[in-house]
């Protein structure tokens, strides 16, 4: 079963601002870092619960390439990202946004 995907406006920003700035280091990387985000998201739809729950009702996935955590709950027809956040900076910053 594939969920549908809803990034919170924050989330949203999160995303831009680190795809412009992977972009500004080197041209294209930004769009890696999407393709990769892309990837990762599919995952979460097809199934949240491969990846740990890191508060009660909040699971954390991790890019690969990218030191960059994805902040989200899930039903059974909807995952909702909260933030998409560098792993480096402040550990608990999602958690105000929810």
């Amino acid at each position: 079963m594939t969920r549908r995907v809803v990034f919170d406006a924050d989330a949203q920003a999160d995303v831009e601002a680190a795809a412009e700035w992977y972009d500004g280091e080197r041209t294209g990387l930004g769009e890696r870092f999407l393709d990769e985000l892309d990837r990762l998201v599919m995952r979460l739809c097809d199934n949240p619960l491969q990846f740990p729950e890191i508060e009660a009702g909040t699971r954390r996935g991790l890019l690969n390439r990218f030191p960059y955590g994805v902040y989200f709950s899930s039903d059974s027809d909807l995952v909702e990202v909260i933030a998409v956040l560098h792993l480096r900076r402040d550990p608990d910053a999602w958690k105000r946004r929810t």
